[in-house]
């Protein structure tokens, strides 16, 4: 009888190290990337296109603010107040005459701030009477609110020092800066943060897992199963986008909830504002999300697919964390295909402002009119799979 304890079991010897199989091993594996796609593009595209967008969307910079000028007295100081505000080249400056003129534009987002030059400015001055000039900001961009009070209140100051002494100039100058933040009165950075945070959360919903789960039906050969079907091309994109469709509202919901609850942000405006706005962004996103998954079919691509053209530009150029005005031109033009951006102006609309329909129902139409060239695509793309 053979002994078989451990002491006496034979261990397999281990093979000698041979150049040329790893040699061919190295072979192969070369191979294997330069035949693959998507290590190529992982290694050689990914990164530079992450590199511009990092150079130039991630800026604190500001520029060429969008400011409006108010100017209520008729006095020769006001008007070189006024000319000193308009020849500053951090502002864009738009001119009024009344507050009502510009309050619209700082509401709907197309104006930063408000100057407001008060009246009997020339005769408190010749008076040696205090002067507020008031400057209104908006909170929901905390960065550039502080920027906007900052260099109004260099502006008003270079002007004080020119003047001459007696009138508000170096013996005394009554001339003070009066600063209020619009919507976010106490610039807490979670009242900026949390719209904006739910817009990547429903991307991540909409395009990332779409495009994962029904690439995976791409590989087990499910679809293929579906589409021999004489399933309609219409009853298909229902189906595939329906189950999503409600899975995030119902994460926009809970998101909702919990930012309340939990992290102490109301909503300024309405639940029904703000539903309506999650179900115009998911059109875009289940599509984007689908349209990634029929073209790619394999789960690891189409991840990818989906950070580098869903996530990526949501969280980069979406204006949730970086100033769109402070991107260079052409990049400015590419956020206007991103849908991202305008969920996040409008769920930052809704949540520190309220139900602003003037500014709410154009985004709505820009997210609905990029989510049917999604749809229209995958339906021509699905009807030629049908149709071989």
């Amino acid at each position: 009888m053979s002994d078989t304890s451990p002491q006496h079991r034979r261990r397999p010897r281990s093979p000698r190290f041979d150049p040329r199989r790893l040699a061919g091993l190295l072979r192969k594996e070369s191979l294997q990337i330069v035949r693959d796609p998507s290590a190529i593009l992982i290694a050689f595209v990914l990164p530079v296109v992450l590199l511009f967008l990092f150079t130039f969307a991630v800026s604190l910079d500001v520029s060429r603010v969008r400011l409006g000028l108010v100017v209520e007295d008729d006095g020769p100081q006001a008007a070189e107040l006024a000319a000193a505000f308009a020849g500053n080249r951090y502002f864009d400056v738009r001119p009024a005459r009344h507050r009502r003129e510009v309050e619209d534009g700082l509401t709907d987002g197309s104006l930063r701030g408000m100057v407001v030059i008060p009246q009997e400015l020339d005769r408190r001055l010749a008076s040696g009477l205090p002067v507020q000039v008031q400057v209104v900001t908006d909170g929901s961009q905390p960065n550039t609110a502080n920027f906007v009070n900052g260099y109004a209140g260099g502006v008003v100051a270079n002007w004080a020092a020119g003047l001459p002494a007696g009138r508000g100039g170096a013996a005394f100058r009554p001339i003070t800066l009066r600063p209020r933040y619009w919507y976010n009165p106490e610039i807490e950075s979670r009242r900026f943060l949390v719209p904006g945070a739910i817009a990547i959360v429903m991307t991540m919903i909409g395009t990332l897992l779409t495009a994962l789960v029904v690439a995976r039906e791409w590989e087990r050969g499910t679809m293929e199963a579906v589409l021999s079907t004489p399933t309609g091309v219409a009853e298909i994109l229902v189906g595939k986008i329906a189950p999503y469709f409600v899975l995030g509202l119902l994460a926009t919901l809970g998101c909702a909830v919990a930012s309340e609850t939990l992290l102490g942000v109301p909503i300024a405006g309405s639940w029904l504002a703000l539903m309506s706005l999650a179900s115009a962004f998911l059109v875009p996103a289940l599509g984007q999300g689908l349209l990634i998954s029929t073209l790619a079919r394999n789960q690891f691509v189409a991840s990818q697919i989906a950070i580098f053209t869903g996530f990526l530009p949501s969280l980069l150029l979406s204006g949730f964390l970086f100033e769109i005005d402070s991107m260079p031109i052409w990049l400015r033009a590419l956020t206007h295909v991103v849908p991202a951006r305008y969920f996040v102006s409008s769920l930052q609309t809704v949540y520190l402002a309220g139900d602003v329909w003037g500014a709410l129902l154009p985004n709505i139409g820009a997210m609905l009119a990029l989510g049917g060239v999604f749809l229209a695509v995958i339906a021509a793309k699905t009807r030629k799979t049908l149709e071989p």
